[in-house]
């Protein structure tokens, strides 16, 4: 009897474990660490599939981060004049980030590399990303 008792409770113990794993649960909102380390790395994807609508939406629009994106895209359309195959590669590690209120700094190593025409340019450096809450999002400036 002892026995039935224990296996009984010891399956509605895993039966609350399992239901609690279904992704029924509490749901928590993201962190505004954590979205601000979505902008950047979504930032930095943006900047590889070349979709400079994309990259300008994680910008403030008429900031400094959003015209370095303009040049960016001058850059590359000036180069794919002469190659019709160029690849972008850009990743920022995030080191750091803190928040004052609505604005905020991440600390990054970023490394963008554009190759095309069997050349290359690189750029590799520790570098801060600074960005503004705009409504419910984060937005780089």
């Amino acid at each position: 009897m002892k026995r039935k008792l224990i296996l009984v409770v010891l399956v509605l113990i895993i039966a609350m474990f399992l239901a609690g794993c279904s992704g029924g649960g509490i749901v928590t909102p993201a962190t505004d660490e954590a979205k601000i380390k979505s902008v950047i790395n979504e930032y930095c994807l943006a900047i590889n599939d070349q979709n400079w609508s994309k990259v300008k939406s994680y910008c403030v629009y008429g900031s400094d981060r959003y015209y370095a994106v303009c040049q960016m895209e001058d850059l590359f359309n000036t180069a794919y004049l002469y190659c019709n195959i160029i690849t972008i590669n850009a990743y920022a590690d995030i080191l750091n980030v803190s928040i004052d209120g609505n604005y905020s700094q991440a600390y990054c190593y970023v490394s963008i590399i554009m190759t095309g025409c069997g050349e290359y340019e690189s750029d590799t450096k520790y570098t801060y990303y600074y960005l503004q809450k705009v409504g419910n999002s984060w937005k780089l400036y």
